[in-house]
Order: structure tokens, then sequence, then C-alpha cells
């Protein structure tokens, strides 16, 4: 899809900014180019401390790094306090995805960026999580609005980055820049699991920092 070809996009009560949180490069990616295709004015927001290990999490940001600064976008890199995270994961260890575990750490993830905007003059948030087919929208979307509702004339953002032919052009992006292809959500008990799947389906377990898009058609994410 060329940017002719993409819907112009426009924020939502006349804003002239947005603060774009991002879970990663390849999600990222269609959501980034639709919105500087529109002339609007973003920051990237990086803030996972839910991915693990930290070479995961490394490979995710420094690969997000560089798609926006080849975008000309500013990046801020927030902190990797996973301690905090797993705190508040606790007791939700064998909880499935898209369960609660998932709606605690959105809200995590959507707190902070809100924070952040509250702090730094940005009245519209926005998150790439949505674009990714293995999410369920709604359950971003409630949390996303729920983060944002703490802070006066702070909104959220829910477009739908899939509709249009977002998710295929996502997939297309990932392929053009050979991005790292994650192969599970991100965090540790997202891992177990995913490895525990593959083990009983006879597949070969995750090895990090393998896979990219491209490589055997890599479709997925």
């Amino acid at each position: 899809m060329s940017d002719l070809q993409r819907p112009k996009l426009s924020l939502p009560g006349c804003a002239d900014k947005l603060l774009l949180h991002s879970c990663c490069a390849p999600c990222s990616s269609e959501v980034m180019e639709a919105i500087s295709a529109s002339g609007i004015d973003y920051t990237i927001f990086f803030y996972n401390p839910n991915i693990h290990p930290q070479k995961e999490y490394l490979l995710r940001k420094d690969e997000n790094i560089r798609f926006a600064e080849q975008h000309g976008v500013p990046f801020v890199d927030a902190d990797y306090d996973t301690d905090n995270w797993f705190a508040r994961a606790k007791g939700m260890e064998h909880e499935p995805e898209r369960g609660i575990r998932c709606t605690m750490c959105f809200d995590m993830r959507f707190e902070r960026t809100a924070l952040y905007a509250h702090e730094h003059g940005f009245s519209v948030i926005s998150s790439s999580l949505g674009i990714s087919r293995w999410k369920n929208m709604q359950q971003i979307n409630d949390c996303g609005h729920r983060s944002a509702a703490k802070y006066p004339g702070i909104s959220y953002w829910d477009y739908n980055w899939r509709k249009g032919g977002g998710s295929a052009r996502m997939i297309e992006i990932s392929k053009r820049e050979r991005f790292y292809q994650q192969e599970y959500c991100g965090c540790i008990y997202s891992l177990r699991d995913t490895n525990h799947q593959r083990k009983a389906s006879g597949r070969d377990l995750i090895r990090i920092g393998v896979q990219y898009y491209g490589d055997d058609d890599a479709s997925n994410s």
C-alpha cells in the first residue's frame, strides 16, 4: 500500500501531537509510516518491562530505535523496571494469554505512557500493540482509555491499525527492513508456555535472536 492509498489520519480533539507507545519495530512499523504519511507530529515511547530476557528486550528496543531514527522520529527510552513488573504479576504466573495478567501488563505500560504524556505536554496517546492479530484489541483499548482517564486533558486514540490492510502492510515492512521476528509475546510466562506448546507438538524450542522476517518467508507477529 502506498502513502497515497493510506487514509489521511487526524488526531482526536484537534490535537497537534501524539505520544505513541511502541512494543517493537514490526508492530509499530506500519503505524509509524501511516502517522508520518499523514503529517502528524509524534514521539515514540518505549516502555516494555515485561519483555524477558534482557537479550530479547534489547533486540526489540534497538530495532525500534533504528527505525525511528530512519524516519526522524523522537524516541523516548523508558526504564526497564522488571522488578516492578514481576511484583505486579505475582499470583498471575499461570494465567492464560489474553487473561488478567495481560490486562495488568497493558495497564502498567499505558499508565506510564499516560504519565509521561501528562508531564510533557501530550494530550493524546496511542499504541502499536493492537495491530497484531494475536492480541485482543478490545482488551488493549480498554486499558488505554482507563489509563488516559487518570489525567485531565489526556485521551487515548483507539484507531484500528489493522483495517485497510494495515496488518499485511506491517509484514511487508518487516520483510523489507528484515526485522527480528519475536516468536512469543514477550514475558517469561509467554516464553514458558510457548515452549511447552512447541515441545508437545514436536517443534524446536525458541532460540532468541535467530529468526528474522524474510527467513523462510516468516509472517507471524
